[in-house]
């Protein structure tokens, strides 16, 4: 019976490229020369200094391009609202999502048995576990994951005849 997994990852490799890439940028750009600036990832939380609140969301933006870029999907992210401000900088904090939520997790095999295609849905962990006797049917539970609006990018593992 064909399985699969769906699980929401993001690429340490790709993060740690977007952040240098991030921060080749910040030092081209003329709008920024000058100020201090520092973009530093630590256990996939990536903390964006400057001495300006606008700047921060500036850096925001541009690490989500340089997140689009690495094909490193941005809805991944989860920006704080609002940034830190000690002393003479602020300071905003970027998590990135690993793993499958309980939430989410059940939300999707909700959405899975909904379909009514023949699969078998079960979570394991932060992931989540797809059995279904014809290839084609997990073909649809991918396309279905991925049209779903669950505020997590899904990728597909251990795909098996």
């Amino acid at each position: 019976m064909p399985s699969m997994d769906i699980v929401s990852e993001v690429d340490e490799e790709e993060l740690r490229n977007a952040v240098e890439n991030s921060r080749r940028e910040v030092a081209g750009r003329f709008d920024l020369r000058g100020k201090e600036i520092e973009i530093d990832l630590k256990d996939n939380v990536v903390t964006l200094k400057s001495e300006d609140d606008f700047i921060c969301k500036q850096l925001v933006d541009i690490l989500r391009i340089q997140l689009s870029k690495r094909n490193v999907d941005p809805s991944s992210m989860e920006v704080d609202d609002k940034a830190v401000h000690s002393g003479k900088t602020f300071s905003l904090k970027v998590n990135f999502k690993q793993g499958i939520d309980s939430l989410v997790a059940k939300k999707l095999v909700k959405a899975i048995k909904d379909s009514k295609l023949k699969v078998q849905a079960a979570i394991q962990g932060d992931s989540v576990r797809i059995t279904g006797k014809k290839r084609d049917d997990l073909q649809a539970v991918m396309r279905l994951a991925k049209e779903s609006e669950l505020g997590q990018p899904f990728q597909f593992d251990n795909f098996r005849d």
